[in-house]
């Protein structure tokens, strides 16, 4: 986050605090994309990528220090699906 933060004042031109006001307000835990996915809703920015919940199952996991047989239960969990132009630059990038 903090060279998000970085990146975002230099690109603007603006001091640090306020780079970080704007980052925070996008990506912070009580930001917009946060918000709205504690409310079930999902985020699309056009060109980046998909911000949504997926449920996940409930499962058998083991203890890694005891060994012992747990279960996990069921959750919601953040996910995020790159856009197709923020996958097309990774992969010219990389070729």
């Amino acid at each position: 986050k903090s060279e998000l933060v970085a990146a975002v004042a230099l690109e603007l031109a603006i001091p640090r605090a306020s780079a970080a006001d704007l980052v925070g307000l996008f990506f912070g835990a009580q930001g917009l994309i946060a918000g709205e996915l504690k409310k079930g809703g999902s985020v699309n920015i056009s060109g980046f990528g998909h911000f949504f919940t997926r449920r996940r199952a409930g499962r058998r996991g083991r203890n890694p220090r005891t060994g012992r047989a747990i279960r996990i239960r069921p959750s919601i969990v953040p996910t995020f699906r790159a856009g197709k132009n923020l996958k097309e630059l990774i992969s010219k990038t990389r070729k």
